[in-house]
């Protein structure tokens, strides 16, 4: 093996030139940087917004699903309460009982319409007391 000897003479010192552009080129670069990585961040969170709006709408969707369920059982459930042949036992329940052939005058129904279109007007003076009396209104409940 050779064995090397150090040198005695002692090398100059070398003085660099310092790079002026340097600093601007890793300034830019950071910014560069930093733009890339917000650009990034904020689509990141932009996917995340959009997944949980999917979620949100998928779980929405389901609940119309149901409502539109609710609303179609409820609609078979009014028609079958208002079938005429349900109506007819519930009414046979209470007491009623079915119109016989003897109950019904057309000729009296008619009549009684036909007089009240001909009566004549009422008098003003007729009406007057009937406006300062006090009147009680009673309302019957919607059945």
């Amino acid at each position: 093996m050779v064995r090397r000897i150090p040198s005695r003479q002692r090398n100059a010192r070398v003085a660099r030139e310092r790079d002026r552009g340097a600093l601007l080129r890793l300034g830019l670069l950071l910014c560069c940087g930093l733009t890339l990585a917000g650009g990034f961040v904020y689509a990141g969170g932009q996917h995340f917004a959009a997944l949980k709006l999917g979620y949100e709408t998928e779980n929405l969707r389901k609940v119309r699903n149901e409502l539109a369920e609710d609303q179609r059982r409820f609609l078979l459930e009014r028609e079958a309460a208002a079938s005429p042949a349900r109506l007819e036992r519930a009414a046979r329940q209470l007491g009623m009982q079915p119109l016989q052939a003897g109950q019904l005058d057309p000729l009296k129904r008619t009549v009684k319409s036909s007089t009240e279109k001909n009566t004549p007007a009422v008098s003003a003076s007729a009406v007057a007391p009937a406006k300062n009396a006090q009147a009680k209104v009673i309302r019957q409940p919607k059945p």
